[in-house]
């Protein structure tokens, strides 16, 4: 029997994202059926990145293709990292030497089950990319990249309205504007027992947008 994954984040109230949740049919109200509306940031809880988030004119969520975002996935262990710790070109060559043209790469950390990301010291404490590294990864040419933790090093400022330029979000600037997609803020990896498994990551399907969210999950026999 496969075991299915889930490496989503729940949709629920967070200090970094506004989450407006209401029913606009209610039984106590005398209404037949009950209906709930829900409304946040595509960028909130997981979610896939488009290159027009950072590039103006770059391409929207109508590029995300099923073949992109679906099939064999290339786990990353990186969860001997430590707190605030760069992840550099050389630990991510160590942990994955015969990385392949084309992959869909999962960068593992466990940052999740370290930190919960209702704190403010998942955002703080987290390890990072350097730009060394995300080159690395643009030279193997990923179809897709997931992350367990805040990437970047500047998103840690967003928590108090510092903003760095847009060169230091290093993986949206090497990566994501050179057309790889970024699945931001999935979690449970640390439940993926080998270096392979089968991912489904699937968007809603919001044309011309520059993010979307998404359900994760993973499929291992």
């Amino acid at each position: 029997m496969p075991r299915i994954i889930d490496l989503t984040m729940t949709i629920e109230p967070h200090f970094r994202w506004k989450v407006e949740r209401k029913l606009v049919g209610d039984f106590a109200k005398g209404d037949a059926f009950q209906i709930t509306w829900v409304g946040w940031s595509v960028h909130g809880f997981t979610h896939i990145d488009a290159p027009r988030h950072m590039v103006p004119g770059g391409p929207t969520t109508d590029a995300f293709t099923l073949e992109s975002l679906v099939g064999d996935a290339r786990v990353v262990d990186l969860t001997s990292i430590r707190p605030n710790e760069a992840i550099d070109a050389e630990r991510l060559a160590k942990a994955a030497p015969d990385l392949e043209a084309g992959e869909i790469v999962l960068l593992k950390t466990a940052w999740d089950i370290r930190r919960s990301h209702h704190t403010p010291e998942f955002w703080t404490e987290a390890p990072y990319l350097t730009r060394e590294a995300c080159e690395w990864l643009l030279a193997r040419k990923p179809r897709t990249i997931g992350f367990d933790f805040p990437q970047d090093y500047p998103i840690r400022g967003l928590l108090t309205g510092v903003r760095a330029p847009m060169r230091e979000f290093v993986s949206h600037d090497v990566l994501l504007r050179n057309g790889v997609f970024m699945i931001e803020y999935i979690c449970n990896l640390s439940a993926l027992k080998g270096p392979r498994t089968k991912l489904s990551a699937l968007p809603l399907k919001v044309p011309d947008a520059d993010g979307a969210p998404a359900r994760v999950v993973a499929v291992e026999a």
